[in-house]
């Protein structure tokens, strides 16, 4: 499904991704871990197609097609949908009016018509209940005056609307207490299938305890550094990141 090869990418040309190589298949879990510093959003901002990082060398392939060209929106329509670690907020537009236009937008970029009005509510109920979101929630400002639990469950919420065929998670787990965190976890789990992929990029192993990956790689200084099972996720969490610099730079 994606495959990145030997790439370089920079931003107000200095160097952070410096020689990366990743392949997702359909039905995977794959975690990227790792100091802060080392690349981990500017991995999940340049697979998106967020225009601030530029691709200096390398490629990257979304079911066999190169993507280097394509702006996030066209990136977005394909399939590729990217959580923000600091979701923006948007006074006045609704969650449901928001999620009504994004799928619109994204049926018509696929030559299709707008979702019945019907259609759309039977969707929006079924993931809310999915998700466990109260149907008031859905009736507020995007992400006005909401916590840092709620953004990302709206997050999560539109990921379920969207069914993406890769989800890139990025530190979706960052100010989230125990309770929030589980049920965001829950709602992740419960949308995968063998015919998606999710790229979970987090600083801390605890979100792996919930969304278990079939693969961890630990990223450092631009490059992905170590690649194993969940079992390397508590290797980390027990000795931090200095014993992967150490090994680096053996």
């Amino acid at each position: 499904m994606l495959k990145i090869n030997n790439l370089h990418a920079s931003v107000e040309d200095k160097s952070i991704l410096k020689g990366i190589n990743l392949e997702i298949n359909p039905g995977e879990v794959h975690a990227i871990m790792g100091p802060n510093g080392s690349g981990k959003s500017t991995l999940a901002s340049v697979i998106a197609g967020k225009e601030d990082y530029e691709v200096t060398k390398g490629t990257i392939l979304f079911e066999g097609e190169d993507i280097e060209e394509l702006a996030a929106e066209d990136r977005a329509h394909k399939g590729i949908f990217l959580s923000f670690q600091y979701p923006v907020e948007i006074p006045g537009v609704s969650v449901t009016n928001f999620i009504k236009t994004a799928i619109n937008e994204s049926r018509k970029a696929k030559g299709l018509e707008d979702m019945p009005a019907k259609d759309m509510l039977k969707l929006i109920r079924e993931k809310a209940e999915l998700l466990e979101m109260d149907r008031k929630f859905l009736s507020r400002s995007l992400n006005e005056g909401f916590s840092g639990g709620e953004k990302k469950r709206n997050e999560i919420f539109q990921m379920a609307m969207l069914e993406p065929k890769l989800a890139i998670l990025d530190e979706t787990d960052s100010g989230l207490d125990i309770d929030a965190l589980r049920i965001v976890a829950n709602g992740v789990n419960k949308l995968k299938s063998k015919d998606n992929a999710v790229l979970v990029i987090t600083h801390y192993q605890r979100l792996l305890d919930y969304i278990v990956p079939d693969f961890v790689h630990v990223l450092h200084n631009g490059k992905i550094v170590k690649s194993g099972t969940k079992e390397l996720a508590h290797e980390l969490e027990a000795k931090g990141y200095d014993w992967i610099k150490e090994e680096v730079n053996a």
